[in-house]
């Protein structure tokens, strides 16, 4: 790492934040600090279905509680407050349009549950976890490339065959997923007229010029995809460290649903940051 580090935090508001994203996130800014650089707070808020305001400011509370602070955002009051991905819809689009115009994307009406039900794998609402899609549902290269607009319909990556993707990640080391074995054509347009997360995060991690993503490593496989859309944008990737997954007593990971490991919960029952950074769950797992 260097003097030029640029790291970001990214929570989306669509629950409040529970102790695996603290630990996420107090990672990341440690990681900048050590650096010497600087650290970005963005809220991924592209879903206005599930995104509230109340989430939303919540976070920025949760945080700021725990002991994280970030570098660079808005000015809100005297404090840095979040870019919006909400608010750079234009950069998203035309990320899109390139995309479109050489080929590497095309419109797709089947949804997740059409490809669950075709691979005869269960649904899931994860989106790195999501069933490989069919090849034979694939357009012809052509597919798609007059239009203008995305549309009221879905969009994937033609994702390459025979290709394998690989990566040191700062954490686990060498990484490697093959291409339509490990994932297929995956998502970066939604019907609902609106970047999937695999598009919308690439675009502006390369905008924000962020040198170093911190994210679970239940995101790997994203990471992978992640890469396909850096090299067709002509873009250059960042460095990834992918941290260990916090689970609950019953072995799963955490989810913002289990409302008694949530930060405000924890905060509520008389716990404080500190015991919680020097408690046992929270740093297993954890390599030096």
């Amino acid at each position: 790492m260097s003097v030029n580090y640029r790291g970001r935090i990214a929570p989306s508001p669509t629950g409040y934040l529970h102790l695996g994203h603290a630990r996420t996130f107090w990672i990341a800014m440690e990681r900048a600090r050590e650096a010497g650089g600087r650290l970005i707070y963005r809220e991924e808020d592209l879903d206005p279905q599930r995104c509230k305001t109340e989430f939303a400011e919540g976070a920025i509370d949760d945080l700021r509680w725990f002991g994280c602070d970030w570098d660079e955002g808005p000015d809100i009051g005297g404090a840095y407050g979040p870019y919006r991905q909400s608010e750079r819809y234009s950069l998203f689009l035309d990320s899109w349009e390139r995309l479109k115009n050489a080929g590497h994307i095309y419109p797709c009406d089947k949804s997740r549950k059409d490809v669950a039900c075709a691979t005869q794998a269960p649904h899931t609402e994860d989106e790195a976890s999501e069933p490989i899609y069919p090849e034979s549902w694939r357009p012809p290269l052509s597919h798609g490339k007059t239009a203008e607009r995305p549309g009221a319909t879905n969009w994937r990556f033609r994702a390459p065959e025979e290709r394998v993707i690989e990566f040191d990640d700062m954490r686990l080391g060498p990484c490697a997923f093959e291409s339509l074995r490990d994932f297929g054509d995956f998502l970066v347009w939604r019907k609902d007229g609106l970047p999937a997360y695999e598009l919308a995060v690439v675009v502006d991690d390369a905008a924000m010029q962020i040198s170093e993503v911190v994210r679970g490593e239940d995101l790997l496989i994203s990471t992978a995809r992640q890469l396909l859309i850096y090299e067709a944008l002509g873009l250059k990737p960042p460095e990834f460290y992918h941290t260990p997954l916090l689970c609950d007593t019953s072995g799963q990971r955490l989810a913002k649903r289990n409302r008694s490991l949530t930060l405000r919960e924890l905060r509520a029952a008389g716990h404080t940051p500190k015991s919680l950074r020097q408690s046992q769950d929270w740093w297993s797992g954890i390599e030096d």
